[in-house]
C-alpha cells in the first residue's frame, strides 16, 4: 500500500501542473463580497462547469490557454459577462443592483425533519424537538426504523448496524457504545443518516450503516455555539456543550467539548424455572440497579489549505469517562410448587472504573482537476483502555432467618487495552462523460488484550482463583480494496461496486488453553439501479452483501458474575455472519415509496442462554444460531395536510423464517412481525419560531433465535420557541409518556424456561437551551478516518 501511495503522491504534481487555475471574487458596488452568486464558465458556447461563490470567492480549475466566457448572476443584481484568456492572475467582478427587481426578497427554506432518499433516510436532528436536549443515543432512538436496546444493541430495518460519527465508524459496542453516545449532546448533531444497504465505499462490517453528522460552524472569523440540557427520569441527567470555529484565509481551527453527568435507575424482574422429571424449582429475582457516569468528550482539529486544491488536516478526539454502579437483588426460591420461599438470596453488587478512548488522525485531500478527480489519504492511531472492578456479595437465608450456605464474597478486577493502527487511500476519477469511479485501499491492525481476575474475599485477605480468571488476547488484521462506478443513461441511473477484504484473526485464551486462528477472503458486491418512468414515478433495485464480525466482548471467554449461580461469558470460536439484502422499490410523486425486501443472515452470532436444571445454574453466552430469512414490505409517505403541518409515516411488515441445528439450541419456526411509526411536525407561529412535534411508534413481538422479544411502543412530544432574535432556542420534550418501552424477553426451548422484564427509565422530561454566536452552523466536513471501524467492536 505504501508503494501505491508514493506513486500517487509522485504523480500528483504532474496532475496539478498539467492544467491552470484562476481565482476571483464577486463584489457589489460598495465592494462587499456577494455570497452564493452563480459562476458559470463556458467555452465555444458550451457550458463547462458551474459553481456558487463562497462569501464572494470562487476558484476555476482545469483550464488551458483557450479563451473562456464567464457569466455571473445573482437575484437582485444585473448579470455580468466576461471573456478572458490565460494566463491571468485573478478576476474581480462587480455586480450592479437591478432596480427593476424587488428591493427585498426573503426566501426561506426549512429542511423537513425526515428526508427519504434513494439510498438512505435522513433524520434532521437539529429540526427535531423531541430529539433535542438529550444525547446522541436518545436521538438515535428517534430516527425512523432505528431501534435500540438497554444493552447497547442497535438495529436499522431489522439489521445490525455499524454506527459512524462524521463518516468515521465508532469502534465500540454494547454498553460502551451506549455510554459513548450518551456523552454527546444531541444539540451538537446536525442529522442522522440511515443506510440499510450501504455502497462498497463503506466498510463491509455491519448489516446497515448509521452515520451521525455533527454540527460545525462554517463562517469566517471566530464563531461559537453553546448548548445545555436537563433531563428528569427517575433520576437526574445533565448535559452541556460548546462548539467553536476560527476560519481565516487558509487556516481553519475547530473543536467541540461536552460534559455529561447521568444517573439512570433500572428495575429488573427475572424468573427461571429449573425442572427435571423428579424436581421443580421457581427462582424469582427482583433487582434495582443504579448506574452513573461522568463523561468529558472533546474534539480538536485544524485544516490548512496548502493550495486552492489541496488541504491537510489533523483531528484529535477524546472521551474520558468515570463510571459507577450499584445493584440490590432479592431472589425468592420456591421448590416443588411451595407457596412460600424455601430460601432467599440477598445479592449486592458495586462497581466502578474508567474508560479512556482517543483517536489521532492525519488527513490529506487534493482536488486534481475540474472533472472530479480527487485523492484522499488518512492515517490513524486509536488507543482504548478500560478498567473496572466489581464487588459481589451474596447471602442465602432460610425461612427461619438462618444462613443456608456460607457467605459469597468476591471481586472481579478487569482491564482491557486495544490499539488500532490503520491507513487508507481513496481516489475518485471520471473515465468518461457519463461514468464516475472511486477506488480505495485500506489496511487495519488491531490488538486487544483483556485481563480478568477472580478473587475470593471470604477471608481476611482476597485470594486469587486462577481457575475462574482469564487472560484473553485477540489480534485481527484486515486488508481491503474496493472499486465503485456510477453512471446515468437517459432515464436509467446505475451504481455498482465490489469490495474485497482479507482477514486474519487469532484468539488466545489462557483459561481455556486454546488458540483459535481464522483466515478468510470475502468479496462484497453492491448494486443500485433506478429507472425514472416519468416525472412523478421511479422504480429502483438494490443489492448488497455484507459481513457482521463478532465484537471483542462476544469473543472474550472470561466469566462476568451477577450471582453465584448466574454469569455471562463470551465465545472465542464465533464465526462472522454473512448478510445478503435485496430491495425492489417504487416511488410516486417523491412522497410515497413502496418496497419489497428480502434479507438473509447466515451464522448470526447472538445471545443464548444455558440452563442447568440439575445444578440450578444459569448463564448467558454467544453462539452462531443458524439462519434468519426476512421477506417483507416497507411503506413510507410524506404528507402536508396544511402549510403548517407535516406528517411522515412508516410501515414495515416481515415474514421471518428461522432454523438452527445447534446441539441444545435447535428450532425451526416462522413468524410475522411489523413496525409502525408516525411523526408530526407543527409550525404554530412562523414569525416567532414556535413549533411542536408528536411522535408515536409500535414494534410488534419478534423472535430472534430462541429469544422471544415482546412488543414495545412509544409516544413522545415536544415544543420549541426561538428567542434572542432567533439566535437562541428553548425546547421542552417528554419521551415515552406511556412508559411502554421496556425490555421483555422470554425463552422456552429444550428444557429452558426463563425470562426477564426490565424498565429502563425511558419516560423522561427534558428542557434545553441552545445559543448561536455567529452566522451559520452546519454539518461538519466529513473525514472518514481509517481506524474507526475496529473501535466499533471494542468493549
Amino acid at each position: 500500500m505504501k508503494n501505491i501511495l508514493y506513486i500517487l503522491l509522485m504523480f500528483l504534481p504532474f496532475q496539478l501542473s498539467a492544467q491552470q487555475k484562476l481565482s476571483g471574487i464577486v463584489n457589489d458596488e460598495q465592494g462587499k463580497p456577494l455570497d452564493a452568486a452563480t459562476i458559470t464558465i463556458s467555452q465555444n458556447g458550451q457550458v463547462i462547469s458551474s459553481q456558487l461563490a463562497d462569501l464572494g470567492k470562487f476558484i476555476l480549475t482545469g483550464l488551458n490557454q483557450s479563451p473562456y466566457q464567464l457569466s455571473v448572476s445573482l437575484l437582485g443584481y444585473k448579470p455580468a459577462l466576461r471573456t478572458f484568456n490565460l494566463p491571468k492572475d485573478s478576476l474581480n467582478i462587480m455586480l450592479l443592483s437591478d432596480s427593476k427587481q424587488l428591493k427585498e426578497v426573503a426566501i426561506t427554506y426549512t429542511k423537513p425533519t425526515v428526508e427519504r432518499k434513494i439510498d438512505r433516510v435522513v433524520f434532521n436532528v437539529e429540526n427535531s424537538i423531541i430529539a433535542s436536549g438529550g444525547t446522541a443515543w436518545d436521538a438515535l432512538n428517534k430516527a425512523p426504523g432505528v431501534k435500540t436496546t438497554n444493552d447497547g444493541g442497535v438495529t436499522a430495518n431489522n439489521k445490525g448496524v455499524t454506527v459512524y460519527l462524521d463518516g468515521k465508524p465508532v469502534r465500540l459496542s454494547g454498553d460502551d457504545l451506549a455510554a459513548y453516545l450518551q456523552s454527546i449532546p444531541s444539540d451538537n448533531i446536525s442529522k442522522i443518516e440511515v443506510m440499510p444497504n450501504p455502497s462498497s465505499k463503506y466498510e463491509a462490517q455491519g448489516g446497515a450503516v448509521i452515520d451521525i453528522i455533527s454540527k460545525k460552524i462554517k463562517s469566517d472569523g471566530f464563531n461559537a455555539g453553546l448548548n445545555t440540557g436537563y433531563t428528569r427520569g427517575q433520576l437526574n441527567r445533565y448535559t452541556g456543550s460548546g462548539i467553536f470555529n476560527y476560519r481565516k484565509n487558509k487556516l481553519n481551527i475547530f473543536g467541540t467539548y461536552s460534559y455529561s453527568d447521568r444517573d439512570i435507575k433500572r428495575d429488573l424482574s427475572q424468573y427461571t424455572i429449573f425442572q427435571t422429571p423428579s424436581s421443580y424449582a421457581y427462582w424469582d429475582m427482583n433487582k434495582i440497579s443504579i448506574s452513573g457516569s461522568k463523561v468529558n468528550n472533546y474534539t480538536a482539529g485544524a485544516d490548512y489549505n496548502l493550495t486552492d486544491n489541496q488541504v491537510v488536516g489533523v483531528l484529535v478526539t477524546g472521551n474520558n469517562s468515570v463510571n459507577t454502579g450499584s445493584s440490590t437483588a432479592l431472589t425468592n426460591i420456591y421448590n416443588n410448587y411451595h407457596n412460600s420461599p424455601d430460601s432467599v438470596l440477598h445479592t449486592n453488587s458495586t462497581n466502578g472504573g474508567n474508560a479512556n478512548q482517543y483517536s489521532f488522525n492525519l488527513n490529506y485531500k487534493a482536488k486534481l482537476d475540474s472533472s472530479g478527480k480527487s485523492l484522499n489519504v488518512d492515517m490513524d492511531y486509536s488507543p482504548y483502555t478500560r478498567n473496572n472492578t466489581q464487588l459481589l456479595n451474596n447471602l442465602t437465608y432460610l425461612p427461619d432467618g438462618s444462613l443456608g450456605s456460607a457467605p459469597y464474597h468476591t471481586s472481579f478486577p478487569a482491564t482491557q487495552k486495544i490499539n488500532i493502527w490503520s491507513g487508507k487511500i481513496d481516489y475518485e476519477y471520471k473515465p468518461g462523460k457519463i461514468w464516475s469511479m472511486e477506488s480505495g485501499l485500506k489496511y487495519t491492525s488491531t490488538v486487544s488484550e483483556n485481563q480478568f481476575d477472580f478473587y475470593n474475599n471470604a477471608g481476611a485477605v482476597p485470594v486469587l482463583d486462577p481457575s475462574k480468571s482469564d487472560q484473553f488476547k485477540y489480534t485481527e488484521n484486515t486488508a481491503a480494496g474496493y472499486t465503485s462506478i456510477t453512471g446515468a443513461f437517459g432515464k436509467w441511473n446505475f451504481k455498482g461496486g465490489l469490495r474485497a477484504e482479507y482477514t486474519t484473526t487469532k484468539g488466545l485464551s489462557l483459561s481455556l488453553d486454546s488458540i483459535n486462528v481464522n483466515k478468510y477472503l470475502r468479496i462484497f458486491p453492491t448494486a443500485f439501479v433506478t429507472y425514472k418512468a416519468s416525472e412523478n414515478s421511479e422504480f429502483g433495485f438494490n443489492y448488497s452483501k455484507r459481513i457482521f464480525r463478532p465484537d471483542y466482548r462476544q469473543l472474550n471467554p472470561a466469566k462476568s458474575y451477577s450471582s453465584p449461580y448466574n454469569y455471562w461469558s463470551g465465545n472465542p470460536f464465533l464465526r462472522p455472519a454473512i448478510i445478503n439484502s435485496f430491495q425492489l422499490s417504487y416511488t410516486l410523486h417523491q412522497n410515497y415509496t413502496f418496497s419489497g425486501v428480502y434479507t438473509q443472515i447466515n451464522d448470526l452470532a447472538s445471545n443464548v442462554t444455558v440452563q442447568d436444571n440439575v445444578n440450578k445454574t444459569f448463564y448467558d453466552t454467544q453462539q452462531n444460531i443458524g439462519s434468519i430469512k426476512d421477506l417483507g414490505t416497507e411503506l413510507s409517505s410524506i404528507h402536508h395536510p396544511a402549510s403548517w403541518w407535516e406528517i411522515n409515516n412508516t410501515a414495515q411488515g416481515y415474514l421471518r423464517t428461522q432454523n438452527s441445528d445447534q446441539p441444545g439450541n435447535t428450532y425451526n419456526n416462522r413468524q410475522f412481525y411489523f413496525y409502525l411509526r408516525t411523526d408530526h411536525a407543527f409550525t404554530i407561529d412562523k414569525n416567532s419560531g414556535l413549533k411542536a412535534e408528536l411522535s408515536a411508534w409500535y414494534n410488534s413481538a419478534v423472535e430472534q433465535g430462541t429469544l422471544r422479544i415482546a412488543k414495545t411502543y412509544d409516544l413522545s412530544t415536544g415544543i420549541s420557541k426561538q428567542v434572542f432574535n432567533k439566535q437562541g432556542t428553548i425546547k421542552f420534550s417528554a419521551a415515552d409518556l406511556l412508559y411502554s418501552n421496556p425490555y421483555r424477553i422470554s425463552i422456552h426451548n429444550e428444557g429452558q424456561n426463563n425470562g426477564i422484564y426490565q424498565k429502563n427509565d425511558t419516560r423522561t422530561f427534558t428542557v434545553s437551551f441552545s445559543y448561536k454566536l455567529g452566522k451559520n452552523v452546519t454539518a461538519a466536513r466529513q473525514r472518514t478516518t481509517a481506524s474507526e471501524e475496529e473501535r466499533k467492536r471494542a468493549n
